[in-house]
This record gives C-alpha cells, structure tokens and sequence, in this order.
C-alpha cells in the first residue's frame, strides 16, 4: 500500500517506447509558473512527445516510501496527463491498478481517450517503466459547472481530536513523502507507534501539504493515499500492504487547507483487504471518498 511494501508478481507484455527527453529542456508552461513554488505541481509535470502519442513524465523521489513512489503520487502524475487532453477538466472519479512497482526517473505515459458524453469524458492512462507497464489508471471528468443543487449526508464528519492534541507522522529518512504532506493522527489511533494496539483497523487524523499548497483534484489524490495502512493500528506492521487497485471519487473542492480523513479497514480474508477513506474539510463537507484494495502478506510469508 503506497510504498508501505508494494510489490506485484504480475507480467506486463514489454511496451517499446521512444527516447525519452530530460524535463529540464522545456521552460515551464504560463499555468505551471503559477504554481511553481509549489513541489506537486514540479514533480507532476508532464510533456507530450512529439514523435508519439504518449507524455513523457519524470517521476520523483520526494513522494516515496523505503524509495518507492507513493500511489497517490503516481495517479495524481496520470491525472495531470489526462488534463491535458481533457476538455471537461473537473476530475469526478480515478481508479488505478497497480500491475509492477514503479521507481523514481524516467517514465512514459500512454493516453487514450475512451468515452466522450455530454455530461462525462473517461480516459485511459498507462504508466511505463523500462519497456513495462507499471500502473493503468481509467479517469472520468465532469464540466466545472456541474450541478451540485441536490445534497443529503446519512453520516456526518468523522469525530477527530483538535490539531494541537493530534500526533505527527515525523519526517524520516525514508519516508520522503512526510516531508512534504503533515499528517496528524488522533491519540486514540497513534498509540501502534509505540506498540499500544486499537482493537480497530483505523486510521483518523488531519492532513495538509508542508508548503501551504491549496488543494485542487490532483492533491486529493496524495491525500487519499497519504495516510498510513489502517491495519497497522490494530496489527502494527508485521505485514506487506501492497495496493492491487485505487479509487478515488472526488465531490468537491476543500474550503481549507487542513483536510479531516478517516480510513478503515474491516475484513482482512484469504490474503486480501479493503481501505475505505472519507476526506472532509473544516467546514463539514464531503470532499472526497475512497475504496483501495490491497493484499496483505505477514513478514515471513513464503511468497515474495
């Protein structure tokens, strides 16, 4: 799950690509100087190839876990792709399954637009690696100006505890991406830091990015996959929590920079679990909601 411990033993038929450019030869697009003190938006940036039809796309290593790409990061660089083709530009939905492990440097983006309606736009992204599939990742979007008149919440915000009670994932050598995103747990789900177990797989707390980036779909991204494994809370991490696939169903914008998340998870059977994540802003709405299923391995299964 994200690069908890990601891996896949699934084959992929080797894709032949053109050579790939460096990023730093192409000045940065009137939008992207916009944004440019902000990392998310260097760091996802995209150019299309001129003798192809795919995008080139640098993959960093500042959003990494034990030196793997977080998998919010890599949908969040696949979004940014489909952007550009996109003329509905409302991100409502993407869904990614995760085939073989990606790594930071070079990596080739193959596009496709699959649907068109009046009221939706789905394409279909492929993220390679050295000749191999790593990620495909199917996208819909919507017009900025869809109506959203009707609303009706059955469930309300999670119960989260103050920011200043809450407790911070601490930057660590090998856990880049908590250098730039700040998440805080709630004391009632932090005590698995210090061998304290909850008697449920939860994780809820607060989130941000550490340079004050606004928050737009892209972001959202990150954010819902940015938290550790809720099964770490009861389980602590005695097991690999490899993603097999991500959604993420985005309903609107944060009126905020600190997002309140919940994920949890309910059934760990025959090898397998879900993560079902809620993302709130301060101000009571639904922003976004979140469905991964990953495996899970305990150290020293037999398979690798």
């Amino acid at each position: 799950m994200r690069g908890w411990k990601w891996f896949s033993r699934y084959g992929i038929e080797a894709v032949q690509l053109p050579k790939l450019h460096t990023m730093a030869a192409w000045p940065l697009e009137p939008n992207e100087r916009c944004f440019a003190m902000h990392l998310l938006e260097k760091d996802t940036a995209v150019r299309r190839l001129a003798e192809s039809s795919g995008y080139f796309a640098p993959i960093s290593a500042n959003w990494s876990i034990n030196d793997l790409p977080n998998g919010g990061y890599l949908m969040a660089v696949l979004a940014r792709t489909m952007l550009h083709e996109a003329t509905k530009k409302k991100i409502a939905i993407m869904t990614a399954s995760f085939i073989a492990r990606g790594a930071p440097g070079d990596a080739h983006v193959l596009l496709e637009k699959v649907a068109a309606s009046a009221q939706f736009e789905r394409f279909e992204a492929r993220l390679v690696q050295n000749n191999a599939e790593k990620i495909r990742a199917l996208g819909t979007f919507v017009d900025e100006e869809m109506d959203c008149a009707f609303n009706r919440y059955e469930s309300a915000a999670p119960e989260v505890a103050a920011l200043s009670q809450c407790i911070p994932i601490p930057p660590m050598p090998t856990l880049a991406l908590y250098d730039q995103v700040d998440v805080r747990l709630d004391p009632a789900c932090a005590g698995w830091m210090h061998n304290r177990l909850a008697d449920r797989s939860e994780f809820k707390g607060w989130i941000k990015f550490r340079d004050e980036r606004p928050h737009d779909a892209v972001s959202l991204l990150v954010a819902a996959d940015a938290f550790p494994p809720p099964v770490y809370a009861s389980q602590s991490i005695s097991a690999w929590v490899p993603t097999i696939e991500l959604s993420v169903n985005i309903r609107k914008l944060p009126g905020s920079l600190w997002l309140k998340c919940v994920f949890r998870t309910r059934f760990v059977t025959c090898g397998l679990l879900e993560e079902d994540g809620e993302i709130w802003d301060e101000a009571g709405e639904l922003i976004a909601l979140s469905r991964q299923i990953a495996q899970y391995r305990p150290f020293g299964s037999s398979k690798r």
